[in-house]
């Protein structure tokens, strides 16, 4: 398997895994145990959970940028014109990058998040999207090497 194709494949499944998280919130906290610790743990407010609309917004969002990836990359099948999807992938990488870069200054100690949230944020949520970003970036700058159109 070659790198672009690797990077397409482990970047789609974050995507993919992070949507359905993100889509199961809709009816349930999981994998916390309150929607109080959900809101201090995953939004860091105690001003409540993300209503139903806006986590079927980004699960949404997130199960396209998966396909997006997935099918630049070669890994499924791509759909509709390739340049498209190109630039599809490559704000993603964007996106992620940028949310990844500035998630430490925006929800940093100067912040009105919680400790709890500001902690996760730099030590995994940060990270993660950094990660997943420069994955995708991967594949919006080499793509596959197939000629789909």
């Amino acid at each position: 398997m070659g790198g672009v194709r690797a990077a397409g494949v482990v970047v789609s499944a974050g995507l993919a895994v992070t949507g359905a998280l993100h889509a199961l919130w809709v009816v349930t906290p999981w994998p916390l145990r309150t929607p109080e610790e959900f809101a201090d743990t995953v939004v860091g407010t105690g001003e409540g959970v993300p209503s139903a609309a806006a986590c079927l917004t980004v699960a949404g969002l997130l199960g396209t940028a998966s396909y997006l990836v997935a099918a630049e990359a070669g890994v499924l099948p791509a759909v509709g014109p390739r340049g498209l999807r190109r630039a599809g992938v490559r704000v993603v990488a964007g996106v992620l990058s940028a949310r990844g870069l500035a998630g430490p200054v925006v929800f940093g100690r100067l912040s009105e998040r919680s400790a709890r949230f500001r902690r996760l944020n730099v030590r995994y949520y940060s990270p993660l999207c950094v990660a997943l970003g420069a994955g995708a970036a991967a594949v919006g700058w080499r793509g596959s090497s197939a000629t789909s159109c």
